[in-house]
């Protein structure tokens, strides 16, 4: 067994059917008066919702969350916090709101209360992007991360059905990298390999079935422990290829995520056996190198977009995500070059079925 160093560092999390009827008490633990509810505004009804249930608890709603949380919108939620004099906020939502959330705590140090509404893990990571001039720029800080995180996964029974599915291979996407993150554990590994098959056993059963109670809560608390991994290890190439293709092309966050995820596999899980075995087994795969196929096979029987083209990607774009996605060395188990990025990059523009990792 490898050497290695574990420190837990996670929100207190609050799980279960109706868990949101416990939000009162869990304002009082932080210790919180006005909280600001955050949505994207999509959820804003739900937000708004939210706040008259609160009554005196809650300062007000700020529904402006948008992907990849540009600069200008992280500091119009200052100065709305700041104007309304609240002393926490209450993040309703994916992966943008969520983010938002983070932006506000970078800068203010509000507590951040999460409502996680889809599968993408960030409520569980101390990790924040925000996109300015083009550029998405990511860190960590533990002042971001939330103090309390509520799963209720009957707030996900009208998340849409595509929705669902490209949050899902996102939040494994979170997992498969930290399996081969060159700062992960013993600890993590085990988190990964259950969160990866919590998700691929429940996703399928959604597609076909979206209200399936049973379904919902295994997608979240595989998403939980997906996110929980990634928070405490180095990314790796498949996220930064992600928060280039975001942040400097604006494509869709979750989408962009299942679509690179089989490529970035097919790429680095040659150079990562323990990790290739073990999503071999949370897959119920005889054979490692069948990982990457397995998973773009998965995707696209649950009707996910298979290509960066579909997803809005010009062809000339592929040559300038490439060079961006290289501007930085960051740890990866196979070495990086651009001429096997670049392929990379070209085969999930294309979205031909990776072949098996070497």
């Amino acid at each position: 067994m490898k050497d290695f160093i574990y420190q837990a560092s996670s929100p207190r999390v609050v799980f279960g059917a109706d868990a949101l009827q416990h939000l009162e008490r869990e304002i009082d633990l932080l210790g919180a008066r006005r909280a600001l509810i955050l949505s994207t505004p999509p959820q804003a009804a739900g937000a708004h919702a939210l706040a008259q249930r609160l009554g005196d608890r809650s300062a007000g709603v700020f529904a402006q969350a948008v992907m990849h949380v540009p600069i200008e919108s992280a500091q119009a939620a200052r100065a709305e916090a700041e104007r309304l004099q609240a002393d926490c906020a209450i993040a309703l939502g994916g992966g943008s709101t969520i983010g938002l959330g983070k932006a506000l705590a970078l800068t203010s140090g509000l507590p951040i209360l999460a409502i996680p509404t889809t599968y993408a893990g960030s409520e569980m990571t101390p990790i924040y992007g925000i996109t300015e001039a083009g550029l998405k720029k990511t860190g960590r800080d533990p002042r971001v991360l939330p103090k309390t995180v509520i799963y209720d996964p009957t707030l996900s029974s009208t998340l849409p059905v595509a929705l669902s599915v490209c949050s899902g291979l996102n939040a494994i996407a979170h997992a498969a990298e930290g399996l081969y993150a060159a700062d992960s554990n013993p600890i993590l590994d085990l988190m990964a390999e259950d969160g990866v098959r919590a998700l691929v056993q429940a996703l399928p059963v959604l597609h076909q079935q979206p209200q399936q109670a049973e379904a919902r809560a295994q997608a979240l608390y595989g998403a939980w422990l997906c996110g929980s991994v990634l928070g405490q290890v180095s990314m790796a190439l498949h996220h930064k290829l992600c928060h280039t293709l975001g942040g400097s092309f604006n494509l869709p966050h979750a989408e962009t995520h299942s679509v690179v995820l089989p490529h970035a596999l097919a790429f680095n899980l040659g150079h990562a056996p323990q990790a290739a075995q073990r999503l071999a087994r949370a897959l119920g795969l005889d054979q490692p190198g069948a990982v990457a196929g397995a998973l773009w096979d998965l995707a696209q029987s649950l009707g996910a977009p298979m290509s960066l083209r579909e997803l809005g990607l010009q062809a000339t774009d592929v040559e300038t995500a490439c060079a961006l996605a290289m501007t930085q060395q960051y740890p990866n188990p196979r070495p990086l070059d651009a001429r096997a990025v670049r392929q990379l990059l070209q085969q999930a523009y294309e979205g031909v079925r990776p072949s098996a990792s070497t």
